[in-house]
C-alpha cells in the first residue's frame, strides 16, 4: 500500500479516534436532557474510545496498520514490526487527524448557548489540579507508562501471527476500554500523545504545559512493551512476528 495512502488512513482513524471518544466526553457523558440521568458517564466514554479503535481497525486496518497513535507507532518499531523509516510520517498523519478533530468537536460543541471550551476541559488530559481526581504527577507518570505498555503488549499480542485470526480489533478495542475504565480518574487517560495534543491546544494554558507528560509516558510505556513482548513471544530462531494487520 502507497505510504500516501497508508497516511490518510491514519489521519481519518485518529480523526475518528478523537471525534468519537473525546466526543463522548463533552458531548454525552454529562448529558441530562429532558429526562435526568441521560448522561453516559465515565464507562460509556471508556467504552466509546474503545468502540473508535474497534471500529477503525476493522476499516483501515488492512490499509495502514491503524496504529492512530504515536506511542503505538514507536513501539511497533521497537517491536520490529513497522520501518522505522515510517515513523515520523505517521506520526504527523496522526497529529493533523487529532487536531482536525478536536476542531470539528469544537465547532459541534459550541452550538450549545453557554458551553465554554476551557471550563469544561474539552477531554483533555492532566495531573494535579487538572487531574479529575487530583492524582500527583508521578501517579499520572506511572499510569500512563504502564497503561500504555500494557495496550501494547495486547495489540503485540492479538497481531501476532500465531493468534486466533481475525479477532485482533476486538482484543485491541476491550483493552483500551479497559484502561480507560481504570484510568480516567488519575489522567482523563491518555495512552495516545495524539489524542491529547488535538484537545489540549484548543484549551491552551495548563493543558499545554502539561502535554509534555502525555508524550513521554506513554511512548516510554511503548517502548518497553516493543522490547518485552518479543523476548517472551519471539521462536527460538529470533524471527520477529510481522504485523498481522499490514
Amino acid at each position: 500500500m502507497q505510504l500516501s495512502k497508508r497516511l490518510a488512513a491514519e489521519l481519518f482513524g485518529t480523526f475518528w479516534l478523537v471525534l468519537g471518544g473525546c466526543g463522548s466526553a463533552v458531548l454525552a457523558a454529562n448529558f441530562a436532557g429532558p429526562v435526568h440521568g441521560l448522561g453516559i458517564g465515565f464507562v460509556g466514554v471508556s467504552l466509546a474510545f474503545g468502540l473508535t479503535v474497534l471500529t477503525m481497525a476493522f476499516a483501515i486496518g488492512h490499509i495502514s496498520g491503524c496504529h492512530l497513535n504515536p506511542a503505538v507507532s514507536v513501539g511497533l518499531a521497537v517491536a520490529g514490526r513497522f520501518p522505522v523509516r515510517d515513523l515520523v510520517p505517521y506520526i504527523v498523519a496522526q497529529v493533523i487527524g487529532a487536531v482536525l478533530g478536536a476542531l470539528v468537536l469544537s465547532l459541534i460543541a459550541s452550538g450549545k448557548p453557554g458551553f465554554d471550551l476551557v471550563a469544561s476541559g474539552f477531554a483533555s488530559n492532566g495531573y494535579g489540579d487538572r487531574s479529575p481526581g487530583h492524582y500527583s504527577l508521578a501517579a499520572a507518570f506511572i499510569c500512563e507508562v504502564v497503561m500504555t505498555g500494557f495496550f501494547l503488549f495486547v495489540i503485540l499480542g492479538a497481531t501476532d501471527k500465531r493468534a486466533p485470526a481475525g479477532f485482533a480489533p476486538i482484543a485491541i478495542g476491550l483493552c483500551l476500554t479497559l484502561i480507560h475504565l481504570i484510568s480516567i480518574p488519575v489522567t482523563n487517560t491518555s495512552v495516545n500523545p495524539a489524542r491529547s495534543t488535538g484537545p489540549a491546544l484548543f484549551v491552551g494554558g495548563a493543558a499545554v504545559d502539561q502535554l509534555w507528560l502525555f508524550w513521554v509516558a506513554p511512548i516510554l510505556g511503548a517502548v518497553i512493551a516493543g522490547v518485552v513482548y518479543p523476548l517472551i513471544a519471539e521462536s527460538r530462531s529470533g524471527n520477529a512476528q510481522k504485523l498481522a494487520l499490514d
